[in-house]
């Protein structure tokens, strides 16, 4: 049955769309030829307002003439450019071709912009006023919707302009990141940790250990827990670990929000993030330059 409708609907397709062109020009055609009402127009019993009757002429042989020619366009056109169910047309066209051929040219001209910075590495890129420029364009078209154009995040999306990297900000680990993207997770230890009252002990530690204000009897209580359950990806410091990209607990940056409710829910729920990766999208340098942009946001590198 599928195989029927795989064939059905192309046909179904291009019966109707041959079948309304060739209608169109059929209907000109009729309508341009002389009527015997045009010959004697006083046969018409329709009149108004005592001497106004009507008749029937033919279209103006301009007007039908174009028609054809709007006709034999969409027949042309159809022979051509795939529009006839499955036939692809003449020409071989098609928008993923022309999207891939014109993302090749665009590519070629961005490639050649790119040649003055050939050889420089990104620590040297974000010292160079214009490699800095291209970079800021590359990050508003591609990164600003989740990070924000002045690169500061939002819940839910990292801060990249205060140098506290959950994967490591050398140039090398940020041109990984943005080139393979990143999967971070973090499991629901709800069931691990205990009850609603140990996990409210262990999000009590876990904002000690930033200093924040907290209940340090709920804290002194929580601190077991956390080491049995927490510090494997944590650190037994809570300082984290960025080969895992579990983030530093003792800073006060958080991603999914510092307050007490926030971690119960995170440890009760998890977390999980997806950074797409942009190597198909981007070229190596202009990840680069990325990069660069991204040292001088976050000051690792500054003039």
């Amino acid at each position: 049955m599928s195989d029927f409708f795989t064939q059905f609907w192309p046909w179904y397709i291009s019966v109707i769309s041959l079948v309304g062109i060739l209608g169109c020009g059929w209907l000109a055609w009729h309508y341009s030829r002389p009527h015997p009402a045009d010959q004697n127009p006083e046969d018409s019993d329709h009149v108004w307002d005592g001497d106004l009757k009507e008749s029937d002429h033919p279209l103006p042989r301009w007007f039908v003439w174009f028609f054809f020619l709007t006709v034999v366009f969409a027949l042309g056109y159809l022979v051509l450019y795939p529009g006839l169910g499955a036939y692809q047309g003449t020409l071989g066209w098609t928008q993923v071709k022309q999207h891939e051929e014109q993302r090749a040219a665009l590519d070629a001209r961005a490639e050649a912009a790119f040649t003055e910075f050939a050889g420089l590495t990104p620590e040297q890129l974000a010292l160079n006023d214009r490699a800095l420029s291209i970079g800021s364009s590359l990050f508003l078209n591609n990164c600003a919707l989740c990070h924000g154009s002045d690169a500061r995040g939002t819940r839910g999306y990292p801060n990249l302009a205060d140098n506290d990297w959950l994967y490591g900000g050398d140039p090398e680990t940020i041109h990984t990141t943005i080139a393979k993207g990143r999967h971070g997770m973090m499991a629901p230890m709800a069931a691990a940790v205990g009850d609603a009252t140990a996990v409210r002990n262990v999000a009590a530690y876990v904002l000690s250990l930033s200093g924040s204000r907290t209940d340090n009897v709920a804290a002194a209580r929580g601190r077991q827990a956390f080491e049995a359950t927490c510090a494997a990806c944590h650190g037994m410091d809570g300082k984290g670990n960025q080969a895992l990209g579990a983030p530093n607990l003792t800073d006060r940056i958080w991603l999914y929000g510092g307050s007490e409710a926030d971690i119960i829910e995170t440890i009760n729920y998890g977390r999980e993030g997806v950074m797409p990766a942009h190597e198909n999208r981007l070229s190596p340098q202009q990840i680069d330059l990325l990069v660069a942009y991204l040292l001088n946001a976050s000051g690792a590198v500054s003039k």
